[in-house]
């Protein structure tokens, strides 16, 4: 209750608008990070084990 009353004087207030605001694009910044460092993290195990495949082979 008093956690619904306290976002509703944030919203009010200009101050709180922009907290809200920045919180936003903060929550966007970390999704885009998240979702990259996946893409990238997959790509990167791929050609790690093709590097290792590729040593044994040689070996």
């Amino acid at each position: 209750m008093k956690a619904i009353r306290f976002i509703g004087q944030l919203a009010k207030s200009d101050e709180g608008v922009t907290a809200i605001e920045y919180g936003l694009i903060a929550a966007l910044i970390a999704v885009f990070i998240i979702a990259s460092v996946t893409i990238v993290g997959s790509q990167l195990a791929a050609v790690f084990t093709a590097i290792s495949t590729a040593i044994a082979a040689a070996l």
